[in-house]
């Protein structure tokens, strides 16, 4: 590490929030401590030491900044220079209208941006209680899978109970072993996204006895029991998929399963009654992985249930789906605006620890913790994102959002959010007018133009934010 007049922040955890928020620090010309474990010590969903491995889906989702609130903030990332966008955008697989990535060329290219910055060193070892006294400004960025010795130390600081909630990863599949007779490639609606050709997932189609045949195989699927984490809730943006199944036999056709936008190219007479996607999932276009297939179901249960599915009877498994624990911090009561911990100012908490979900919203926490963090190292007040905008809006729930005192009665708790337009601010009175010439003007067509004009003033206010920060 080269020398700096200033003393070094440290960060706890290369994942994708900890990756980019000691890049943001490092740009900002402040020298970089990364602590990461892995390397010393492994997770129960990582499977290298690599930074910012992806042990969920590879999908960073759409990639729309037109309309798509996950494509703003995609947007609003790139126009900070985020690391994590940067190597996404030069590691994309084909995935219709969305960002998915190749995973290892994806960390790969984190890890060694990382670690040939001059101002950043990446120290292998597990930071098990808070940082010491002497680390005046650190970021927590350690995730979802917070070590249990360093969750404990952050209840005692904080006096809160850290909850949490199960998350589930989807199996992934070698591509030589599908059958392509009954399967075929088309994007839903043909819709053409980056670096796609409007043919970027596997299609297998169920009809109605194999689609009630198939919920009922997963209802009745042997599961992962709770036993210590009973009673912790899921997160409903990542339910497993046979939780779905038991809360109504329709619900997977009309979710992960749904039929909508897709032709089956060896019968397009016949309409499927559903259909399983597989999105690709490495560059090579070897390995593809089952789209909303999260599951805790165990081993046996899963390969034998899932190759019911039509053009998987022989699939063979890279990786069979699994479960880990999330672990998060009431982020309304126990952090300020700039992400500092009130009970102890210096000491930030980034990435989906703080309670937001998702790769992006992870990210961009952490690109936000490392401007904050740079900022005050630096002597300058940090620059809060406008309301407007993708990152202030998801800031804005982190740190405010659905805070309720405990006396109110029914009382709203704080909830994990993936960024979404019920989280911008709304437009001002006489924003949205009726185009010239139409004369029905209501429902979807104004909520695409109202959805339109946010992201519009979203990337404009982060111009204007970025360019006086």
């Amino acid at each position: 590490m080269t020398n700096s007049s200033f003393s070094p922040i440290h960060i706890i955890g290369g994942g994708l929030a900890g990756s980019e928020a000691a890049w943001q620090v490092a740009q900002a010309g402040v020298p970089v401590i990364l602590h990461e474990m892995r390397g010393v010590r492994g997770t129960d969903a990582h499977k290298t030491d690599g930074l910012a491995e992806l042990v969920c889906s590879n999908s960073f989702r759409s990639d729309d900044a037109t309309s798509n609130a996950v494509g703003v903030i995609h947007a609003e990332m790139r126009l900070a220079n985020s690391l994590i966008m940067a190597c996404a955008d030069k590691h994309q697989v084909p995935a219709g209208g969305a960002l998915a990535v190749d995973r290892d060329g994806f960390s790969d290219a984190v890890t060694a941006a990382i670690q040939q910055h001059p101002l950043i060193s990446v120290v292998r070892e597990e930071i098990t209680g808070l940082p010491p006294e002497d680390w005046d400004l650190a970021i927590i960025a350690t995730g979802p899978l917070t070590s249990a010795a360093l969750a404990e130390a952050i209840r005692e600081k904080t006096g809160k109970d850290a909850l949490a909630f199960f998350d589930a990863i989807a199996p992934i599949v070698h591509t030589d072993s599908i059958n392509m007779d009954i399967c075929w490639y088309q994007s839903r609606y043909d819709k053409v996204g980056p670096g796609g050709t409007g043919k970027d997932y596997i299609n297998c189609p169920l009809d109605e006895a194999q689609y009630n045949a198939f919920v009922d195989a997963l209802i009745a699927g042997d599961a992962v029991g709770f036993k210590e984490w009973e009673g912790t809730p899921y997160f409903d943006g990542c339910l497993p998929i046979e939780v779905m199944a038991e809360r109504g036999r329709e619900t997977l056709r009309h979710g992960p399963m749904k039929p909508m936008g897709l032709t089956n190219a060896h019968n397009p007479t016949v309409k499927p009654y559903a259909v399983v996607q597989l999105r690709q999932d490495n560059a090579l276009g070897t390995l593809y992985n089952m789209v909303g297939f999260q599951t805790k179901l165990r081993y046996g249960a899963q390969a034998e249930i899932f190759r019911m599915i039509p053009g998987l009877e022989n699939a063979e498994f890279a990786r069979l789906g699994g479960l880990h624990r999330n672990t998060y911090i009431h982020s309304p009561t126990l952090l300020d605006h700039s992400l500092q911990l009130k009970a102890r100012p210096g000491l930030r908490f980034a990435g989906q620890i703080t309670g937001c979900e998702g790769y992006v919203e992870s990210a961009s926490i952490g690109l936000l913790a490392g401007r904050f963090a740079a900022a005050q190292r630096k002597g300058e007040t940090p620059s809060i994102p406008p309301a407007t905008t993708a990152l202030g809006s998801l800031l804005n729930h982190i740190t405010g959002g659905h805070i309720v005192s405990d006396e109110e009665p029914g009382k709203r708790s704080f909830q994990p959010m993936n960024i979404n337009f019920g989280l911008f601010p709304e437009l001002e009175p006489g924003s949205i007018v009726k185009p010239e010439g139409v004369k029905r003007f209501r429902g979807k067509d104004k909520t695409i133009m109202k959805r339109q004009l946010i992201a519009a003033r979203a990337l404009d206010h982060c111009r204007t934010w970025l360019g006086a920060a």
